[in-house]
């Protein structure tokens, strides 16, 4: 796929994997849109990338969504990459029953039926390009699953499926769709959770997604699996089953 002269929508672009993926993309000359809740972070974002443009949107609300759409194909009709970034990921232990799972953000509604929604909305219109794409983030998590974040990891394994079908579905047209597994990322996504729990190892550097998230895509690869991503997205059974006890036993 081109990588340049694109228009590109990147939800949750303003913080994280989302503004490394704008940052660079703007590098190669793309027209970048970023969407978020938090007006502050939309401004501190476009305060360090002034060629940025943005929308407020609350992705949990299904108006919020179909407004963002409506605002983008109306705004910038040459819109053809919609970049399913935002995320969020919570501790939830279900030995508590129900109070971890209900305090706190929905990670079913932003992970999962948010890009599924998008997704709907904007095909009709990328389906009418010469060329666009879908471009899903799930997460090595998606595969072999860290327990102490159990919906997180299964909204990022709906991902995989989803894009996967996805893809089939859409492959007599001129739509793409890639899905992004990044390993552990050092971003602000778990809301210092890392922090709390003690753990030394942050991740990779969210510039180093987006720089394999560009090359990727110029190549056509489907699944864009990057790091230790890749020891998990192509592991045999047997191989995750040890990855899993590796990562959980301790917990």
């Amino acid at each position: 796929m081109k990588m340049t002269g694109n228009t590109i929508l990147i939800t949750g672009g303003a913080t994280g994997i989302g503004l490394a993926m704008a940052e660079v993309f703007l590098r190669e000359g793309n027209q970048v849109i970023i969407c978020g809740r938090r007006k502050e972070n939309l401004l501190l974002a476009q305060n360090k990338l002034p060629q940025i443009q943005y929308q407020v949107c609350d992705l949990v609300s299904a108006d919020d969504r179909q407004r963002l759409y409506e605002w983008a194909v109306s705004n910038y009709p040459e819109l053809n990459i919609l970049v399913n970034n935002a995320g969020i990921q919570r501790q939830i232990d279900f030995t508590k029953g129900t109070l971890d799972l209900m305090n706190g953000d929905d990670e079913i509604q932003i992970n999962f039926s948010s890009p599924v929604q998008l997704t709907a909305l904007f095909i009709p219109h990328l389906i009418k390009l010469k060329e666009a794409a879908i471009v899903n983030i799930s997460s090595a998590l998606g595969f072999v699953p860290l327990t102490i974040v159990p919906v997180y990891c299964a909204t990022k394994a709906a991902i995989h499926s989803f894009s996967w079908s996805l893809r089939h579905q859409l492959r007599k047209t001129g739509v793409k769709v890639f899905e992004v597994i990044p390993p552990t990322v050092d971003t602000d996504m778990d809301r210092g959770a890392r922090e709390r729990r003690k753990q030394e190892y942050r991740g990779i550097p969210a510039t180093e997604v987006a720089e394999a998230t560009l090359a990727g895509l110029a190549n056509d690869e489907p699944e864009i699996a990057i790091g230790q991503a890749e020891g998990l997205h192509g592991g045999t059974r047997a191989e995750s089953e040890q990855m899993f006890q590796r990562m959980n036993g301790h917990w």
